[in-house]
């Protein structure tokens, strides 16, 4: 008998790289982010990335950050985690984990907070100093939704055949 590998991924390397992964998704051009809730028991129940809502082309709405508010892609984009809860179709999130690749703006903290899910595992925190990340951070605090930055391991993921 031998033993098992020990360099196995971690589960947080596993669902952040899924959410990574999901980010690649995304055509928008400036900001690419990726989402995975996952069940108490690690299972994964849905996925999302930045992009229009289905039905609205994304050759024929604006990419744009910048200029009239009706021909840049603000009022149009859907945030990856909103994407992904969105996206379920199994029943309720109540207990999830989330795991995603920018901290959420405030208008997904409202959505992730109604879903129920617990906890937040987020990458990037690049928005940190924002009204809106300010005010995400103080409503998941009071709603008791739990988040931490995903620690890196260094290890480089690569794919053999």
């Amino acid at each position: 008998m031998s033993d098992k590998r020990q360099d196995y991924i971690s589960w947080d390397e596993y669902f952040m790289g899924v959410a990574m992964l999901s980010g690649m998704r995304s055509k928008d051009p400036n900001t690419q982010v990726g989402c995975c809730i996952v069940s108490q028991d690690h299972k994964i129940l849905s996925m999302g990335y930045n992009g229009f809502p289905t039905g609205c082309s994304d050759d024929e709405f604006p990419w744009a950050r910048e200029g009239d508010p009706l021909d840049n892609k603000y009022f149009y984009t859907t945030h990856s985690e909103l994407n992904a809860i969105l996206n379920y179709r199994g029943g309720s999130l109540e207990g999830t984990s989330l795991y995603v690749t920018l901290f959420p703006c405030n208008e997904c903290a409202k959505a992730i907070i109604q879903a129920g899910i617990k906890e937040l595992i987020y990458d990037s925190d690049k928005y940190r100093d924002t009204p809106s990340t300010i005010a995400s951070r103080r409503m998941l605090k009071a709603a008791g939704v739990t988040f931490r930055k995903y620690e890196h391991t260094g290890r480089k993921v690569e794919f053999t055949l």
